[in-house]
């Protein structure tokens, strides 16, 4: 597993929270943290416990976040888990709390969820 973190050299902005893109498994992710629980849930692909062991990952899910019938946003979520027992889980991962990220997750908690019950939100620090 090798988890490279790219250089903040070369004229490039810095991050607005400091979080370096973080590059693993030829993929680029936002946040070191990111990239390591990417990490992580490879591992759990090949885990022979059903509860524990991963069949799919989706990146950068969006899900949009409708009150009344009318769309107010679309919130980003990092990753959509499917394991092996059929369960579903939607992973966050999270360095900085910001206002708006916290409306959005009560956003989602009260609509998108509810609609939801079978799948399992999780945040990531």
């Amino acid at each position: 597993m090798t988890i490279i973190v790219t250089s903040r050299r070369g004229g490039r902005r810095r991050s607005k929270y400091n979080a370096r893109r973080t590059v693993y498994n030829g993929v680029t992710y936002d946040s070191r943290r990111e990239a390591e629980v990417a990490a992580e849930l490879d591992m759990l692909r090949r885990a022979s416990d059903p509860k524990r062991c991963v069949i799919d990952v989706q990146r950068q899910v969006r899900i949009p976040l409708v009150v009344n019938g009318q769309k107010i946003c679309t919130h980003v979520l990092d990753f959509l888990v499917t394991y092996a027992d059929g369960r579903k889980e939607l992973v966050e991962v999270k360095g900085y709390e910001t206002a708006v990220w916290k409306l959005k997750r009560k956003l989602l908690e009260a609509t998108w969820l509810r609609e939801h019950e079978d799948v399992i939100y999780k945040i990531v620090k």
